[in-house]
């Protein structure tokens, strides 16, 4: 309940960013700016607490990880708008000499535009770090219980999936999906995103053995018709079969549906299994697997 108040902080600043910038190409008020900083820290806040809370009173369940990376996942969509705001200042797309005049004597820097240099450095010494780390983790496990690296790293399949499905469609998007509705285009990937999440989550929580889930992709299923909706553009003076923000709406709704199936179907199953205890003890019996059948329907 802790989590749910904390994201409800998450909605309102989402709400917020939706209203005063709708296609994020307008500056908000000042105020919103401190506002989206307070909410998701209230959000951190809020979230760090239930966690807390839960291990002293050890009432922590598979309920309350599935719902609080859920959460968390899905917190991923509200910051991507958020950051657009900051990103967007008017420095970040001057060159390198004017907004930095004292590292201006840099050979080769200075006539490079701000962004393309911090998105250097994060890839450098963030991404880079923190995706081989993981892998690596991930590889002393494997080694550990004699897996197959392979098939640990199969389940990271859809999420590549999902982030070329979005940009082949805002690439060949004739209304620039992306510049003029970039609100739904994130809601709906954010859905996505979150069913992803939760599907890795519960193969974490049930011991699943590793390797590609194919219930993972079905909330991805969209995305040939986005595309080849796009693509009809080309055959007819740039106008798609179907109108893109009735497509965009369409992606929101298939999404979100994937995702409350995916949380009412596991919450279901867990709250029983749990009680009876068959998650601790690793026995998943015949309802888990018909579950699954559902989802890779």
């Amino acid at each position: 309940m802790i989590t749910l108040t904390g994201f409800m902080f998450l909605l309102s600043s989402a709400l917020l960013g939706f209203v005063y910038s709708p296609h994020l190409d307008t500056a908000p008020p000042r105020w919103v700016h401190l506002a989206h900083g307070l909410l998701l820290f209230l959000y951190q806040t809020f979230d760090a607490v239930d966690g807390k809370q839960a291990r002293r009173t050890n009432s922590s369940s598979p309920l309350g990880e599935l719902f609080d990376h859920g959460c968390d996942a899905l917190a991923c969509a509200d910051l991507t708008t958020n950051i657009s705001y900051f990103s967007g200042a008017e420095w970040w797309v001057q060159d390198f000499r004017k907004s930095m005049p004292l590292l201006g004597w840099v050979p080769f820097v200075p006539e490079i535009p701000v962004y393309d240099i911090v998105l250097c450095l994060m890839i450098m010494f963030a991404v880079i770090p923190t995706i081989g780390s993981n892998i690596h983790n991930v590889y002393k496990v494997v080694e550990a219980r004699k897996g197959s690296m392979l098939l640990a790293l199969a389940m990271l399949f859809p999420f590549g999936l999902l982030l070329a499905g979005v940009l082949v469609w805002s690439y060949l998007s004739p209304s620039d999906i992306m510049r003029n509705q970039p609100h739904l285009l994130i809601i709906g990937t954010g859905f996505a995103f979150g069913f992803l999440v939760g599907r890795m989550i519960l193969a974490h929580l049930c011991d699943e053995p590793k390797g590609l889930k194919t219930g993972m992709c079905m909330s991805l299923a969209y995305f040939p018709f986005a595309i080849a909706n796009a693509l009809t553009a080309r055959l007819d003076d740039g106008n798609p079969l179907v109108d893109e923000q009735l497509v965009l709406l369409m992606y929101c709704l298939f999404t979100g549906t994937w995702l409350c199936i995916c949380i009412l179907l596991h919450l279901l199953f867990m709250k029983s299994q749990t009680r009876l205890g068959s998650i601790a003890s690793g026995s998943l019996g015949k309802r888990h697997r018909f579950v699954d059948a559902v989802l890779s329907w």
